[in-house]
């Protein structure tokens, strides 16, 4: 039967067609006979529902007809069970993963949502088959389906036990408002959150629970209620205000039990932070699709091998091409710097001069001699953040990978932690292990040389052969291997032996040194080299081979300097050797100084250097004279400075005045004249040496300067300077004084 035109069921039968029903079995406990169906109906006063008896006119006589209602409830289940079953058959579609649709919802509320979405679609189409109103329908499908006339599939039986006809169109109507997730419902989940524990004292209750776990998660139930007695009391206070005593210690396993599943991530977070970091905290995928071409982005690492070797334990240094997915393992028996070049050369040697090398903050990865290489290979360093593995993910999963798969297969296996140690320790009796040392129980058999063989050629063989899981794009499928030959990038290459020379070990803890007047001090020893001047600043590697041999860089631009020789460590006469360095010091000053003393020689031929100083000051003061050869600086407004002890100083220097003896300014201003008076062009009959010039020379010689500019003639710059500074002095202004005293 199609669903969408479902075959309709005859729900008016005559006294006639109850009867061969019955007698067909479709309709059991009914009577079999036309009469014995007319006195049930007289009995039972059909005739009095007049909507469920009617008048049937036609060719066969005509007669009543009743209806389905009118039939007893088990008659009526009966019948439409016969006729309804196989109509209501589950088709294909009709199946859970068809019904079920995106929503928050838990297991067992969609589960519900399933099945009654499941009766609902029964129930619509039982409407379809009968003739009948909505409710009435309802209502027999409802009356049939808590019969458990309705057919359900298995995985819907049970989940709905009763349903109504007011419950039919409840959830038509939830479903055509919030859709068919509006139908789940789980009763677990509806109580969730809404516990005594979890709601009391307005949800404090339960923070601090969750406090002391997050304290000391071994702490039990008891305890915590304990704790719980002590700060709330005895009784406690629910969501809705009421006080309710305290649960007891059963509720309280309960909830705490449910607690530490919800809170998981959070009490992880708390106490064990290291566990949380590497299984829950969010970490993004993809964060080095960037590098795409070899040697872009390099991550180098460190871990003990977890097995031993017949020489003791030692750790491995893993480096893998992000780009690639190359690995370069060594071994070595001790972490430092030195190991961290042995890596870097192993892995240039075969791929190349990488961009950028992303290290942890380990020490030997931030050692000086390991920085040093990398500046003198042009190599970026990328440190990563303290505690923080996830930032070089790639590398932390390749040493993963050789534990788990290379190291687990050794002899000497001694386990990934101590759990893992002490169960293979187990494996022989206590009194078989006591006093064995670990070579034997362990079953010690390579030596470092041998593992690390066998890790070349797993690398070789295993990883660089197998399709990585982390390639994408164009080289999804490949091999590590397969992945470094499609590259058509140009790899950068170093030469050997300037690499070995650049892996030398630094002399002490930087290689810092100074060349002194004995030689480079190293170990308490002296290096000397007669090419290195001292107190240069220098940068010293030494021979690993040659313990009396070291070579010499100018710590300022990285040059090479010179090979340094200690003599006592390569058995060489001492003096014999230091007088032939220092006749190479000696040449070497001279070619220095030749030119230097050349040009000496010819400055000593040559003035002084004071003379040299004064002669271009002056040469400069002459310019700066002629720039300004036609500016004239006007005399400055001068004032008298006077204290008392100038006064006091003045009248000391001065001759006492003497006012009762005119007649000897009388001579004096004579003298004056007789002096101003006499011809300018009288030649002396000889020649001074020096002319002294008096006051009164200097007075003339202002006033005449004077009359000329009163005259309106040019005087020179020199002369208006002079005669500006004169004016202004006290000689000028005694004479003038005089002068206008006496007259003349």
């Amino acid at each position: 039967m199609n669903a969408q035109n479902p075959t309709q069921i005859q729900i008016w039968f005559m006294a006639a067609e109850i009867a061969s029903l019955a007698a067909a079995g479709d309709m059991p406990g009914m009577p079999e006979t036309k009469r014995g169906v007319n006195a049930l109906a007289d009995r039972e006063s059909w005739h009095r529902y007049h909507a469920l008896v009617r008048q049937r006119s036609g060719s066969d006589g005509g007669g009543y007809e009743y209806h389905l209602d009118l039939l007893p409830l088990d008659v009526r289940l009966g019948y439409l069970s016969r006729r309804i079953g196989p109509a209501l058959a589950l088709r294909d579609g009709d199946s859970p993963a068809d019904l079920r649709g995106s929503g928050d919802l838990t297991d067992r509320a969609r589960l519900t949502r399933d099945a009654r979405v499941m009766i609902l679609r029964l129930a619509d189409r039982f409407r379809q088959m009968l003739d009948l109103g909505a409710l009435g329908t309802d209502s027999l499908f409802a009356d049939m389906y808590n019969a458990g006339r309705v057919p359900l599939p298995e995985w819907a039986a049970g989940v709905v036990r009763h349903v109504s006809a007011r419950t039919l169109m409840r959830w038509r109507q939830a479903r055509a408002i919030a859709g068919s997730a509006a139908l789940g419902h789980d009763p677990a989940a509806a109580r969730k959150g809404k516990g005594l524990l979890a709601t009391a004292e307005g949800g404090r209750m339960r923070a601090y629970i969750l406090a002391w776990i997050l304290r000391n998660p071994a702490l039990s139930a008891e305890m915590i209620r304990d704790y719980c007695e002590g700060e709330f009391g005895a009784e406690i206070t629910d969501r809705h205000g009421e006080i309710k005593p305290l649960p007891p210690v059963r509720t309280f396993q309960h909830f705490i039990r449910e607690l530490r599943a919800a809170e998981k991530v959070v009490i992880t977070k708390n106490t064990n932070p290291d566990l949380y970091r590497s299984t829950m905290a969010l970490r993004g995928t993809g964060a080095y699709r960037w590098v795409r071409e070899p040697n872009q982005l390099w991550q180098i690492d460190a871990s003990p091998v977890d097995a031993l070797c017949t020489d003791g334990r030692h750790s491995m240094y893993a480096c893998i091409d992000i780009a690639t997915r190359r690995v370069v393992i060594t071994l070595t028996k001790t972490p430092r710097a030195s190991a961290v070049g042995l890596l870097i050369r192993k892995a240039l040697m075969a791929w190349g001069v990488p961009k950028t090398v992303k290290t942890d903050n380990g020490s030997d990865f931030k050692a000086r001699a390991t920085v040093q290489l990398f500046d003198d290979l042009d190599i970026d360093v990328d440190v990563s953040a303290a505690y923080s593995p996830t930032e070089k993910a790639h590398v932390e999963r390749v040493i993963k990978t050789f534990q788990h798969n290379f190291a687990a297969r050794l002899p000497g296996y001694v386990g990934h932690d101590v759990a893992e140690r002490k169960s293979i320790e187990e494996r022989t009796a206590f009194s078989q292990r006591l006093g064995t040392d670990d070579a034997e129980l362990f079953e010690v058999a390579l030596s470092a040389a041998e593992v690390q063989a066998h890790v070349d050629e797993w690398l070789e063989v295993y990883y660089h052969a197998r399709p990585h899981g982390g390639f994408r794009g164009a080289l999804k499928g490949l091999t590590p291997a397969q992945a470094a030959a499609a590259s058509t990038a140009p790899i950068a290459r170093v030469d050997e032996r300037a690499l070995d020379v650049l892996l030398m070990p630094l002399a002490g803890r930087d290689g810092r040194r100074r060349m002194t007047g004995q030689g480079i001090r190293i170990d308490h020893l002296y290096y000397l080299s007669g090419r290195i001047l001292p107190g240069t600043d220098v940068l010293v590697r030494l021979d690993p081979i040659d313990m009396g041999k070291v070579y010499v860089f100018s710590a300022a631009d990285g040059r090479f300097l010179d090979t340094a020789i200690c003599p006592e460590l390569r058995d060489i006469n001492r003096p014999a050797f230091v007088q032939a360095e220092k006749e190479v010091a000696r040449r070497l000053l001279a070619d220095r100084e030749r030119d230097a003393k050349a040009e000496l020689r010819r400055i000593r031929k040559g003035p002084s250097g004071i003379e040299r100083t004064l002669q271009l000051y002056r040469e400069k003061a002459d310019a700066r004279a002629r720039e300004s050869a036609n500016v004239v600086s006007l005399p400055k407004r001068e004032v008298e400075h006077s204290t008392p002890a100038i006064a006091a100083a003045l009248d000391a220097a001065r001759p006492a005045e003497v006012p009762a003896q005119p007649e000897r300014a009388a001579e004096l201003l004579a003298e004056m004249r007789r002096e101003m008076a006499a011809p300018a062009a009288a030649a002396p009959t000889v020649t001074p040496l020096r002319r002294q010039e008096t006051p009164q020379i200097r007075f003339r010689r202002a006033q005449d300067l004077m009359a000329r500019v009163e005259a309106g003639e040019a005087i020179s710059t020199e002369d208006a300077m002079w005669l500006g500074g004169y004016r202004s002095g006290p000689e000028y202004r005694a004479l003038q004084a005089l002068h206008e005293d006496f007259g003349g």
